[in-house]
């Protein structure tokens, strides 16, 4: 079972490193690949993926680019950046950011979770 960090910093970028793999996967490259097409180093990549490397802002928009993703997506869904609705109010972090970013979950638990969530968003046309 592994350590629940009282860091709330710690929690997000593991969830912002978890997210980044989901997406890696769903588009069906390897770190390899991934590294290749960012110009960013695979080591890196992996301790980015674990949450133990802070990503640069050029590593982040390279990355989310690659994948398909704005920056500003990218971080909301980790829970890093909540963007403001078109009242200035912040909009709550997103169903995938909180599983994402719960320490309680082991990996294949957060990956599952997810699938079976973004199927129901699909069969509903969301």
């Amino acid at each position: 079972m592994r350590a629940v960090s009282d860091d709330p910093w710690k929690a997000r970028l593991e969830a912002l490193g978890a997210l980044l793999r989901e997406e890696r996967l769903a588009a069906g490259l390897s770190q390899r690949e991934l590294s290749e097409r960012t110009n960013v180093s695979n080591a890196y990549l992996s301790q980015v993926e674990r949450g133990r490397h802070e990503p640069s802002l050029r590593v982040l928009t390279s990355v989310a680019s690659t994948l398909g993703l704005s920056l500003e997506s990218l971080l909301a869904q980790a829970g890093i950046f909540e963007p403001s609705t078109g009242d200035g109010a912040p909009r709550l972090p997103s169903t995938e950011a909180a599983i994402l970013g719960d320490p309680d979950l082991t990996e294949p638990q957060r990956f599952a979770l997810l699938s079976v969530y973004r199927s129901f968003r699909v069969a509903r046309g969301g």
